[in-house]
């Protein structure tokens, strides 16, 4: 809840990176059931373009526009779309584009891979924070999410790129709440583990998915729409971290108490799941 007493989440004039699909597309349609405006931007038009339809055909206001996050033009391009689309000035921003990649041990993934997923998965946020903090600082209230993931602290084998942008991700948010302490602007940091998305196979994972990662999504993955909702409620109380699974909140525990334990651990079950491919 802010200042003046209404939950950001309602009626909220929102930029939504990303947004074509998954946890995105999400955010960008609870925020429209809530009364909000929503700027949907994503690398495909597209997909953009049928979020934003989606949207106004259930009676919400939309508008799609094509943004390569990892270019610093284009958000700043985005910025200025967002002034001229939106009915009032931006006060919630959610840096939610992301790109899987994983498959090999670090030495063996290309350098191609490394850069292209630090351009989208951290560059990403990096200017999207970079773009709009200072406007919303400016304003006196907003807020700003950024995807993360349980991989920012799980530091699961054959993740590395990921595993970095991710924690990245994190370390960016935690210092940026630090910075926005009493300004009211609020930070909050999702790290999901298993999603129901499309990131791992629209992503480059090499040797594909592993079933064991399609089984765990099938069984465990949660919806999109939860995460959203349970996000947005996170951001209105000015909770920084979001951990919405159990699975999540266990790894985060684990990992800060038995450091050593955790890591000899994970790379244990990752040697026994490739034995079993």
């Amino acid at each position: 809840m802010f200042g003046n007493g209404k939950k950001l989440s309602t009626r909220a004039s929102a930029v939504v990176t990303g947004a074509g699909s998954g946890i995105g597309r999400a955010f960008a349609e609870e925020l429209a059931r809530r009364g909000g405006a929503v700027l949907c931007s994503d690398i495909n038009l597209v997909s953009a373009q049928e979020t934003a339809d989606r949207i106004e055909a259930a009676g919400g206001r939309a508008w799609a526009v094509k943004c390569d996050v990892s270019v610093r033009s284009d958000m700043e391009a985005l910025a200025e779309q967002a002034d001229a689309l939106l009915p009032e000035p931006v006060n919630l921003v959610i840096n939610n584009a992301g790109v899987g990649v994983g498959g090999k041990n670090i030495g063996e993934i290309s350098l191609e891979d490394w850069e292209w997923t630090m351009g989208i998965n951290l560059w990403g946020v990096i200017h999207g924070c970079h773009v709009f903090a200072p406007r919303l600082k400016a304003q006196g209230r907003g807020g700003i999410i950024n995807v993360a993931s349980t991989a920012s602290f799980a530091a699961a084998p054959l993740m590395g790129p990921y595993n970095v942008t991710k924690a990245g991700v994190l370390a960016l948010s935690e210092t940026l709440a630090a910075e926005t302490a009493g300004t009211g602007v609020n930070v909050t940091v999702l790290c999901p583990t298993v999603v129901n998305t499309n990131i791992f196979t629209s992503g480059r994972i090499h040797g594909g998915v592993p079933p064991v990662l399609s089984r765990l999504i099938e069984l465990t993955g949660v919806s999109a729409e939860s995460v959203a909702a349970t996000t947005l409620k996170a951001l209105d109380r000015g909770q920084l971290h979001v951990l919405p699974q159990f699975d999540a909140r266990m790894i985060w525990r684990a990992k800060r108490l038995l450091p050593a334990t955790y890591t000899r651990g994970a790379g244990l079950l990752s040697r026994l799941a490739a034995a079993k491919r």
